[in-house]
């Protein structure tokens, strides 16, 4: 297994604290792995077997669970009494009404409390009621490129590993298919099953047609400005007539399961949110590979997608920033501050040099600002602007690698 160190170090941060903690992020990208490898740390620190209780809501072993007075009994019927108990409750989102058994539990002094799902629907409503205050989000996502790299040992060509990364995708079992043909079929599988749980059923959708149509349309256009109306127009011009009102729905639904995420513009001048024009990007560009088939296109936003996530990762809240009537790719910010970023394959043409620059140069702040391309070039530093290596700024400790 992968150590998925950033986000086991968050469950051994807060292991004890009263919170409930919640692991969030897409189907099969490795949130049952994770519980597995915390509680092998569990068991290293000195945690018995009996003290652990791990249920897989998936599993039909556990389908008399998924009534929460049961659950609850079941749980309060095999703790081991005067220790702490460790429940790991997992895709719980397949429990009605899981979040009383979660409550109750939680307000004991003996049980700490994990649980996942795979729809952000889970962290809405009534739970976000109930337990307001009172739980922490660990957003998952797919391998990183330096997670992917970690299964390669002694890996000599980057970029080579970069294009399986592109083409396989990022989910983690992907590593285990031994040819191209079976990564689609996974791949595709992965997709169905996230459509049919948690669009089609969750959403009560009919035309499931209608929907595939609007996520290979949003697939195929990450990194581009478009409107519930484009996509609407788009539809109909198809011959397949439909609202914004529908489109809006389903395009939250595909939002909610964590298969895209929606990036808003930023005024950096007026330092302001702007409501109109987003930008949708895939939670992972394997997955948008093995739909559209169509390998070796657009590498550019594909290039832009992956970065996105990546500063995901590292715990930015990310926008589309707009400098006058120019466009920044990403502004990044968080506590310790703003970043920007432009992202392009190559800018060794000068022309391509100069428009990727000009929207940076006009930023008059002090804040870092990044170029990251392809190209294998020097460091290099224009007025502040810093130009790095893409897969150098994704690996950063990996530099080691051979490209």
């Amino acid at each position: 297994m992968i150590p998925r160190s950033q986000y086991l170090d968050k469950l051994k941060l807060f292991k004890g604290k009263q919170l409930i903690k919640v692991v969030t992020g897409v189907r099969r990208c490795g949130k049952s792995t994770l519980f597995a490898l915390f509680q092998d740390y569990l068991l290293k620190t000195g945690i018995t077997k009996s003290q652990i209780q791990s249920f897989n809501f998936e599993d039909i072993f556990n389908t008399e669970l998924q009534n929460y007075k049961k659950l609850h009994q079941y749980i309060l019927d095999h703790a081991v009494p005067n220790q702490k108990n460790y429940i790991f409750l997992d895709e719980i989102q397949n429990v009605p009404e899981f979040q009383k058994a979660v409550d109750s539990l939680y307000i004991r002094d003996n049980f700490d409390m994990y649980i996942t799902g795979s729809n952000a629907h889970l962290l809405s409503g009534e739970l976000a009621t109930l337990l307001s205050g009172r739980y922490v989000e660990i957003q998952m996502l797919p391998l990183s490129f330096a997670e992917y790299l970690s299964a390669h040992p002694n890996p000599t060509n980057l970029s080579q590993l970069y294009m399986s990364y592109v083409q396989k995708g990022a989910f983690p079992y992907t590593l285990q298919m031994p040819t191209e043909e079976a990564v689609n079929f996974y791949l595709k599988g992965i997709l169905d099953s996230i459509i049919i749980k948690d669009v089609v059923a969750r959403h009560k959708i009919a035309n499931t047609d209608e929907l595939y149509r609007i996520i290979k349309f949003l697939f195929d256009n990450i990194g581009s400005l478009v409107s519930m109306k484009k996509i609407s127009d788009t539809m109909t011009f198809a011959g397949y007539k439909i609202s914004n009102k529908t489109v809006e729905k389903y395009v939250m639904a595909l939002v909610e399961s964590f298969v895209l995420y929606p990036v808003s513009r930023y005024d950096i001048k007026g330092k302001q949110y702007l409501q109109t024009g987003e930008k949708y990007y895939v939670v992972d560009v394997g997955l948008r590979q093995s739909l559209l088939n169509n390998k070796g296109k657009d590498t550019g936003h594909i290039l832009e997608n992956i970065v996105y996530l990546e500063l995901l990762r590292r715990g930015y809240r990310v926008f589309i920033g707009k400098a006058g009537t120019q466009e920044i790719d990403f502004v990044a910010l968080n506590e310790q501050g703003t970043a920007y970023y432009q992202v392009s394959q190559s800018v060794l043409a000068e022309e391509t040099l100069k428009r990727e620059l000009e929207p940076l140069q006009k930023i008059k702040d002090h804040y870092p600002k990044y170029l990251l391309t392809m190209d294998y070039l020097p460091a290099t530093d224009f007025d502040g602007i810093k130009q790095i290596n893409v897969l150098d700024w994704l690996t950063q400790n990996k530099n080691q690698v051979i490209n």
